[in-house]
């Protein structure tokens, strides 16, 4: 039997961007279609507590049901009374279930007719969104939401800075869950450890959850070591949340045996570059990499996980250690050239650089629109997409970035051809306190202290 909700709770503080827009979010596109005010907030009170179906089988109308939920909770409700919306015990289901699932995909998943792709299907694909819970509501009811001829593939960073990241996790787990080859979630950056310690994610679970936090937060941490680091769709686009990754250099032991093979990964690159030269990893070397680690390594033998997640495009040829981060590479439209040649691929598109990172790259476009096309090469392109508008929900500088989000929608036959959506932030965002000191990390992920990652390592890695 479904409870009535708690009453409405008094007026949170005021948010750092209370007064920023004043009108209702649009979407644009570079086909010229035209623009689509946003959906309005529904009044109607939901059915509270969630609860979780009998027979633990999910429906379009249980996950429509949850994000409305969250959607009125989140103007309606202060943040800890969130276990009266989605209790604990529905929580811990949710995220079994979609662990299940994510911890048996491969590295590389791949969206092609063995999964239902064909002459009918659309794929949309998604960059960060960061918690802005309501950016992302409107970006699903825009471009439509998952079902048997709509694909999602999802970039990675779905939490952190942003004051609804849990919300935004669960609502895209339970479409995964519900759809789970036709829904696709990859890793980000800030799907790790540190960065969820920093970046407001731990916090904002542990404010919400209260006794319970903890439980949630290790659950969350270990659904996270079960997402994908990368998908190829169609056979024609990579998609990654930071993008290309080094190779493994084989070298034989001093027995010079088969079986006593030594795979290195141009380890300690970042700090000693000249130590081994950089190689452009493989497909195959992405498919064999351990994913399950709760912060990718800048050193050692498994680095493929942080490049992919980490790292950067630049206009410089070759490849180089990624130092303003401290964990990563660069790499060059010679690169990129090379890995889409090498695949037969025509696009890849990766995330993890928003407005305010764009501002110190000064030789790659900014983030206004939501996206930029970095490298333009013979065999096809490099596009970076970022779906937070309004990035970051809190800012400390004197201007606000007003940047756009985008989403891309790749159609048939190739399924190789982008069309970008733009749009707006929603307003007015619901007033509430940020779950990190946003005014002292108020630029991009290059200020984390990466010795952190990795507890007890002993390593003093030099500041990025």
């Amino acid at each position: 039997m479904l409870s009535s909700p708690p009453a409405a709770a008094t007026a949170a503080p005021p948010s750092s961007d209370e007064d920023f827009f004043s009108t209702a979010s649009t979407s644009t596109s570079s086909d010229s279609k035209p623009t689509s005010p946003c959906p309005t907030a529904s009044s109607q009170i939901p059915q509270i507590p969630i609860t979780w179906p009998d027979e633990g089988a999910l429906t379009v109308s249980w996950v429509t049901d949850l994000m409305q939920a969250f959607e009125w909770a989140s103007r309606a409700l202060i943040p800890s009374e969130l276990p009266s919306v989605l209790p604990v015990a529905v929580f811990d289901k949710l995220v079994l279930a979609a662990s299940k699932i994510l911890h048996k995909e491969p590295n590389c998943v791949k969206i092609d007719g063995e999964c239902g792709l064909d002459s009918d299907s659309r794929v949309v694909v998604v960059g960060d969104v960061h918690g802005q819970l309501h950016d992302v509501l409107f970006l699903l009811r825009d471009s439509g939401y998952p079902d048997h001829n709509r694909f999602y593939v999802f970039n990675g960073d779905y939490v952190d800075r942003g004051a609804w990241g849990l919300e935004v996790f669960l609502l895209l787990l339970a479409w995964k869950v519900l759809m789970p080859q036709r829904v696709y979630l990859l890793r980000g950056n800030h799907e790790s450890k540190y960065c969820t310690s920093v970046y407001g994610f731990e916090k904002e679970v542990l404010v919400k959850y209260g006794d319970s936090g903890k439980h949630v937060y290790r659950k969350c941490l270990g659904c996270f070591e079960g997402l994908p680091l990368a998908s190829i769709i169609a056979g024609k686009v990579y998609t990654a949340h930071g993008g290309l990754f080094r190779g493994t250099v084989v070298t034989p032991s001093k027995r010079s045996r088969k079986k006593n093979r030594k795979v290195v990964h141009n380890n300690n690159i970042n700090n000693n570059p000249e130590m081994i030269s950089l190689s452009l990893g493989s497909l195959e070397e992405l498919a064999k990499a351990r994913r399950s680690v709760l912060d990718p390594p800048w050193e050692g033998q498994n680095l493929i996980p942080g490049d992919v997640l980490w790292s950067d495009p630049s206009m410089s040829p070759g490849l180089s250690p990624n130092k303003e981060r401290g964990i990563g590479l660069l790499w060059g439209p010679d690169c990129t050239e090379q890995f889409l040649n090498k695949y037969n691929l025509k696009l890849i598109i990766r995330s993890h650089e928003g407005p305010d990172a764009r501002d110190k790259r000064a030789d790659l476009a900014g983030m206004d629109l939501g996206y930029t096309i970095d490298h333009i090469v013979e065999s096809g392109k490099l596009i970076t997409l970022f779906s937070a508008p309004d990035y970051p929900q809190f800012q400390a500088t004197e201007e606000r970035h007003r940047n756009k989000g985008a989403y891309i929608v790749l159609e048939p036959p190739h399924f190789d051809t982008p069309i970008f959506r733009s749009f707006e932030a929603v307003t007015p965002r619901p007033k509430v306190n940020p779950y990190y000191d946003f005014e002292d990390v108020i630029d991009s992920d290059e200020e984390l202290d990466l010795v952190s990652m990795v507890p007890d390592s002993g390593v003093q890695q030099p500041a990025a």
